[in-house]
């Protein structure tokens, strides 16, 4: 154990360690090979305030604590009410407050690290409970003995000393010490999911092999040291593709992104995701792909959902994975300052802020045009029908009050403004977003919608073809 402790969580006897104790045999053994190892860690102890009895089980590990002459901290929350305000199961919410708690008194005392005794019985479940929900290699791999950086800090590592201690051993380690460890009841029951692999599955599944939990554990050891190497190659890839990260959002280099086989895509978009998500354990497999189709769209819109509320967004060269909320560096769309009115003339070239240009060209075979305007792929491109040649043909900001009528639609409006919040145009660019009008009347919302009324219907007979362009090329948002 000594050299576990020193060579893999990488710990000084001399300095503080928050050790997480809920007086189970886990905790206890641990805590007592520590003492025995030199160490004088800070007892933790959190109540989660899911049985009547909780908080003896709290005073008990005090008691331990203060024969040892060790200090204690205490934590309580009402998991089930956290569980039900934020809309997550018991298991989820008890892991995300617990270590909080641990990880909050750790930067209070100055520790060198926090410490859990999950064993190689958690170990091979929770791998397993990975390959249930679907999991890539950093599912498979299992815990760490040491993780840093890890979901709760960048500074201060979670260790695993036990990783590789059996439960059984365990057992007979608190007995042979005279340990008598409190036995938690929530642990037998099967409503929850780890508890259900561990009576339930596990034990149908060694009636295939006897050993598969050993074996499970050996390709979660494995799986460690093939995620190492790819980590490495990973982290050289990100560096060259990260542009610029912030609380909100994670903005990466698109043409970088794209030239990356699938395979590092997908390490990419699950490093970005958990920046900014580190509490969400699992990232799944159709979460990823959507991603990746997404990227892979050439005619992908400026912006999606996509989970746990974060949204994909592109501009230009750039992709972000943002939350909502977050405002993106300034974008690459084309701009128009606000209170500027330009009149098109057909055959004319309009210059745009950020490098855009607006080209406007008569239509001469409306035939034609009527083709080209079905299958059109570029949403920066539109074909106007201007049959009155007296119309005045006008780039503007939106206007208070602005409706448009979008094409298809030829019963009813809809306000300019909550068309571009539900088309989830980003909030920064919708006051300076150029629209086209014919006369006082919107006839497109470039990059989104088209208005009914200046549709090509076999009816029209003069037309226009705008065409917005950035640096010579219809970028792709």
């Amino acid at each position: 154990m000594g050299k576990i402790l020193r060579d893999e969580c990488a710990l000084k006897p001399d300095d503080l360690l928050v050790l997480g104790v809920s007086g189970g045999p886990d905790s206890l053994c641990l805590l007592d090979l520590l003492v025995w190892a030199g160490f004088s860690p800070v007892v933790a102890h959190f109540d989660h305030r899911l049985r009547p009895d909780s908080a003896q089980d709290a005073e008990q590990v005090r008691v331990w604590a203060d024969r040892l002459g060790l200090r204690f901290i205490l934590g309580r929350q009402d998991v089930a009410a956290y569980a039900q305000a934020n809309s997550l199961s018991l298991e989820e919410a008890a892991r995300m407050t617990r270590y909080r708690f641990l990880f909050d008194g750790a930067e209070q005392v100055r520790a060198q690290a926090v410490a859990v005794a999950h064993n190689a019985d958690d170990q091979v479940e929770t791998v397993l409970m990975h390959l249930l929900r679907g999991s890539g290699l950093a599912g498979l791999r299992g815990m760490p003995v040491r993780a840093l950086p890890n979901p709760w800090s960048d500074a201060i590592p979670l260790i695993r000393p036990l990783l590789g201690v059996w439960r059984s051993e365990i057992l007979e380690y608190c007995a042979g010490r005279s340990l008598q460890p409190l036995m938690d009841p929530t642990n037998l029951d099967t409503t929850y999911f780890r508890n259900r692999l561990r009576h339930e599955l596990f034990p149908y599944l060694e009636t295939y092999n006897p050993e598969f939990r050993r074996v499970l554990w050996r390709t979660a050891e494995l799986v460690q040291g093939d995620y190492q190497v790819l980590h490495g190659l990973v982290q050289q890839v990100w560096e060259a593709c990260l542009r610029e990260s912030d609380d909100g959002f994670v903005e990466l280099r698109l043409e970088d992104v794209m030239g990356q086989p699938a395979a590092i895509q997908r390490h990419l978009i699950r490093r970005a995701a958990g920046m900014l998500r580190p509490d969400l354990r699992d990232i799944g497999y159709e979460a990823i792909e959507r991603a990746l189709d997404y990227l892979a769209n050439l005619n992908r819109p400026p912006q999606i959902d996509w989970m746990a509320g974060l949204r994909l967004a592109s501009e230009g060269g750039r992709f972000w994975i943002a939350d909502w909320q977050a405002e993106l560096p300034g974008g690459a769309w084309p701009r128009l300052l606000e209170g500027i009115e330009l009149v098109l003339v057909p055959g004319e070239v309009v210059e745009l802020e950020n490098g855009w240009r607006l080209l406007a060209e008569p239509v001469t075979d409306l035939e034609q045009a009527r083709r080209q305007a079905v299958t059109n792929p570029d949403p920066f491109q539109v074909w106007l029908g201007l049959d009155d040649e007296r119309v005045r043909l006008v780039l503007h900001c939106r206007r208070e009050g602005d409706r448009i009528q979008i094409l298809g639609m030829p019963e009813g409006s809809i306000k300019v403004s909550e068309l571009m919040i539900n088309l989830k145009l980003p909030r920064r660019a919708r006051s300076e977003w150029p629209l086209v009008y014919v006369d006082d009347q919107v006839a497109w919302i470039p990059g989104y919608r088209c208005s009914h009324d200046f549709r090509l219907s076999p009816a029209t007979r003069r037309a226009v073809h705008l065409r917005f362009v950035h640096g010579g090329t219809t970028p792709l948002i």
